[in-house]
């Protein structure tokens, strides 16, 4: 090591004495995001047989291949609840029986896959550019994202900490829908397209609802305590009821907004208060100036002569 390399390690080092909440040293670890990341596609391996595969699945090998592809899930996600239960205090943490958790959460598989499969099902009847539900499944980044987080929801209500949260965003990065896991969502739900989607924790969502990107359902300013600390664990995020369209850039904020069932929320339409059932919200009409651009050029440049 020169001189160089030997004073950054030192200023690191001090930093390290100095500057606290940013570090963890001689503590046991937390979960690892490619831990984490690996066993989000091997879930989803699991959820969609057949779809993420290198090599095809023939179905005389299909409890053998099922079942060592759930053994090493099983050993993953054990240690990654191990490491995350860490963070509950003492009393808690030690109540907590990963493997029980584990196993409860994996028993919710199959009940997750017929979720998944209606939300196959909207995506197929909500897009007229969809071809296959092979094409869905392959294709459609809201897909993914919906089973992670239904996944991850599970995993939130059982109160493990971290692992959800990872979860989602691992899943957000890949496909830019973001999906806080303690969000309810019901059966039939459909995101089209869905770069730029917001989902907070706090939202409630019926059947049958079908969001386009750059939908935003968020929280309005937080309440705080007398200390001016954020008030944790109250209802902030709007209910959207079932069989509600929003379009593009529609923001929808607020704990105490519900949008009423069978409305029609219109694209960049900004909303923090509720909305009764069978509605049409949408912004007025915005008049547009339009000209020839040949014409308006040549009499820019007779202008400047």
């Amino acid at each position: 090591m020169d001189n160089v390399e030997k004073k950054i390690v030192d200023a690191l080092l001090l930093s390290y004495q100095q500057v606290g909440g940013i570090n963890r040293i001689d503590s046991a670890n937390l979960p690892s995001r490619p831990g984490i990341a690996v066993l989000c596609e091997d879930l989803l391996q699991i959820l969609f047989p057949g779809f993420l595969e290198t090599d095809a699945i023939e179905s005389e090998n299909l409890e053998n291949d099922t079942s060592e592809l759930l053994a090493k899930i099983v050993s993953s996600l054990n240690k990654e609840i191990k490491r995350s239960i860490r963070l509950l205090g003492e009393n808690e943490s030690e109540s907590k029986d990963p493997s029980e958790l584990a196993s409860n959460f994996l028993s919710e598989l199959p009940t997750i896959r017929g979720l998944l499969r209606t939300d196959v099902e909207a995506a197929y009847e909500g897009d007229p550019a969809a071809q296959s539900f092979e094409e869905i499944i392959l294709a459609y980044p809201s897909l993914e994202a919906i089973a992670v987080q239904r996944m991850a929801h599970v995993l939130y209500i059982y109160g493990i900490p971290l692992i959800p949260r990872m979860m989602t965003e691992w899943v957000h990065s890949k496909t830019g829908i973001d999906i806080h896991p303690g969000a309810e969502i019901g059966s039939h739900f459909f995101i089209d397209h869905g770069t730029g989607v917001v989902i907070g924790e706090t939202c409630v969502i019926g059947s049958n609802v079908k969001l386009y990107h750059g939908v935003t359902l968020g929280a309005r300013s937080f309440q705080k305590d007398d200390e001016g600390n954020p008030i944790k664990g109250i209802k902030r995020h709007p209910n959207v009821g079932n069989g509600v369209v929003i379009y593009p850039g529609a923001t929808i904020l607020g704990g105490e907004t519900v949008i009423g069932a069978r409305s029609t929320i219109g694209a960049n339409a900004f909303i923090m208060n509720s909305i009764d059932e069978d509605s049409l919200v949408a912004l007025s009409e915005v008049e547009h100036e339009i000209k020839n651009k040949r014409s308006h050029k040549e009499a820019l440049d007779n202008e400047e002569s």
